[in-house]
């Protein structure tokens, strides 16, 4: 009776926590409790990993026949390989006989897997081969239903290789929505593509994955106090009152980003990320269209979070500002869970392809230096979000029901107003400047409708009014 009335108090909270999300979001107040709480944190496992699509590699990871990396979907590990046949698969790793791992490492190359229990063997395509002494164990046994299982879903997009665990969650490009146009205008400059530079760097932080997925959904407030060593030594060339003019971008539920863009041609500063004009002579239309062109000619930032935990940044920053000038440095990385209030980082560095291999070095080294586990950048960021999943877990919170401001941008409050008259070329709900939060309600407002989302439901992928994103009576105010 106790371990059910255990039970029933923690789903209890978590309901309750949800209902004051739901009820506040829309007015920027977000339950700090939901940080760090092991019964909310549970209930994510399921309801938001175990249903979004989830990002797990980059093609150039896998490019050859027998290639495979070790990912994580939540918690749990699954194998993603390439086959004879050029096919990504996606595979649960766990062997059918007893669930032991069958990959012994994080990537390599190999025609198949042996499990070290009782020696199954499967192969590229996680099929079932044999196992030891077969015709005596298993004799006439069938072989075709005891693969490795595969994700119930997996699609790529612009070489990102994603999956998802439930057969309800629409395709991916649907999943994507508008934040298609915006990854296709960052990973499809040009004809070439990009490519991961090295294997991905990897580090545990004592925090919250909704810390990275809110601060790329594009808290910009942050680079002015936290950041501003950083921008004092020159790692990143744009002053923080000219970095702010941009735009926040609600690209579709879930999704967000933010650009931070020069205001005229006339003005000084980096352009295309601060590419080199080597590289960015080569960007064009190929891929993308003259609107999406245009909008990177102009853009110093872009920092975006697909929903739950897959965030981009690209931007011109250097390791050395005495010695060289800052260069685009393009980064994804992912929050993976680990725990309440624990998450490990995974975080790579990709060029474009037809770089020079002295630039791939430059934006490597400039990566390292800023945004790696021992980055200035990301030593910064760490630190607050540690003291996050603290309170999000005290008493006091509790006792107090903390919510965290989140009004930013909301109508009266603060410059950013919402664009209206097309003058943004992209789709999605767009405010100007960057000192706006909408894009994080547009995290947690989905979050919300995931956590709640009945089993054989999904949240509507499209915004249900067109126009800001504030509670109806403070549109009527405005």
């Amino acid at each position: 009776m106790a371990n059910t009335n255990t039970v029933s108090q923690k789903s209890e909270e978590v309901e309750s926590l949800l209902q004051r999300l739901h009820e506040g979001v829309d007015h920027g107040r977000v339950p700090v409790g939901l940080y760090g709480n092991p019964a909310v944190y549970e209930q994510e496992l399921r309801q938001v990993f175990g249903r979004c699509w989830v990002f797990l590699a980059h093609e150039s990871e896998i490019p050859k026949a027998g290639d495979y990396v070790v990912r994580k979907i939540g918690e749990d590990d699954f194998i993603v390989t390439r086959d004879q046949e050029g096919g990504i698969n996606v595979l649960f790793d766990a062997c059918r006989h007893r669930g032991v791992k069958v990959a012994r490492a994080s990537a390599g190359n190999t025609k198949g897997f042996v499990c070290p229990y009782h020696g199954w063997t499967y192969d590229i395509k996680g099929r079932l081969t044999g196992a030891p002494l077969w015709k005596s164990a298993y004799g006439e046994m069938e072989k075709s239903d005891k693969g490795l299982l595969p994700a119930t879903q997996v699609d790529s997009y612009q070489g990102l290789i994603f999956a998802t665990l439930d057969d309800k969650t629409p395709p991916l490009k649907e999943y994507l929505g508008d934040m298609a146009w915006y990854l296709d205008l960052v990973f499809g400059l040009n004809e070439h593509g990009v490519e991961v530079l090295a294997p991905p760097q990897r580090f545990v932080i004592e925090a919250d994955w909704k810390s990275g997925a809110d601060n790329f959904s594009g808290d910009d407030y942050h680079l002015g106090t936290l950041h501003r060593s950083a921008i004092d030594i020159g790692a990143f060339p744009v002053p923080f009152a000219e970095n702010m003019k941009g735009y926040h971008i609600q690209a579709s539920p879930g999704h967000s980003l933010s650009f931070s863009m020069a205001g005229s041609e006339e003005e000084p500063g980096p352009r295309f990320f601060g590419f080199p004009e080597e590289l960015s002579s080569t960007f064009d239309t190929s891929r993308i269209s003259q609107h999406q062109l245009d909008a990177a000619r102009m853009s110093r930032v872009f920092v975006g979070n697909v929903f739950p935990n897959f965030s981009i940044l690209l931007l011109p920053t250097t390791d050395d500002a005495s010695k060289h000038p800052a260069t685009g440095m393009l980064t994804i990385r992912c929050w993976q869970p680990k725990g309440p209030g624990k998450i490990e980082a995974w975080n790579w560095f990709l060029g474009y392809k037809n770089m020079t291999p002295e630039l791939k070095q430059r934006t490597y080294a400039s990566g390292l230096a800023t945004f790696s586990m021992g980055g200035t950048f990301e030593i910064d960021d760490t630190e607050p979000w540690i003291t996050i999943a603290r309170t999000g877990r005290s008493v006091a919170g509790e006792k107090l029901q903390m919510d965290m401001n989140y009004e930013m941008g909301l109508p009266g409050i603060g410059i950013a107003t919402q664009i209206k008259d097309g003058s943004w070329p992209g789709p999605g709900i767009v405010y100007k400047s960057r000192f706006e939060e909408g894009v994080q309600r547009n995290l947690f407002r989905f979050y919300g409708a995931m956590m709640s989302a009945p089993k054989d439901q999904f949240p509507a992928l499209r915004f249900e009014t067109e126009g800001s994103d504030a509670p109806a009576e403070a549109q009527a105010q405005a």
